[in-house]
């Protein structure tokens, strides 16, 4: 079911497409050049980017994740990765990942309607417990403000796309099926 405002659709992938891989590659590359800790370092070529994007999307059509875009006029401007798949001892759980927002699309409520979209699917699969974690001070606000619980902070946990290290932030959300 696609949420729609004015200029943006928010929507979950069965399967994707080589035009939606490469939207999904320019964002990744965007995010990271904007200085975005999302596991990548800098200078990320399309090619890796690509390759990336290929393995979620095998998940995806795995069924092991539920991905999620938001596009507007000119393309794919955001998305979003719910991991279903868990541990045989975490069926109620599934990980929220990738959050990314286009320099060019945010500011304008796009990742709530992302993380409201991958909510809503985590709770039709019966999931009870959502997990995540970012890098500190990057995305918290969005978080907080969307009902998530801070647990706790890694100092050094990861590097910044250019090298520097970071402070990672774990967060989780207990919903009601």
């Amino acid at each position: 079911m696609p949420q729609e405002n004015a200029t943006l659709t928010v929507r979950r992938l069965q399967s994707v497409t080589d035009a939606q891989l490469q939207g999904l590659a320019g964002l990744l590359v965007d995010c990271v050049e904007g200085g975005a800790s999302v596991s990548f370092m800098q200078p990320l070529s399309v090619d890796h980017a690509l390759a990336f994007w290929r393995c979620v999307a095998d998940g995806v059509d795995g069924g092991e994740r539920a991905l999620f875009v938001a596009e507007d006029a000119e393309g794919i401007v955001g998305t979003v990765q719910l991991i279903l798949a868990q541990p045989d001892n975490q069926p109620h759980r599934a990980d929220v990942a990738k959050m990314l927002v286009h320099r060019r699309a945010r500011r304008q409520g796009l990742g709530a309607a992302l993380m409201r979209a991958a909510e809503q699917t985590a709770k039709a699969c019966g999931k009870t417990l959502l997990v995540l974690d970012t890098a500190s001070g990057e995305a918290e606000r969005l978080y907080e403000r969307s009902g998530w619980q801070r647990v706790g902070v890694i100092p050094g946990y990861a590097l910044l796309p250019a090298g520097e290290p970071c402070d990672t932030t774990y967060f989780y959300k207990a919903l009601e099926v």
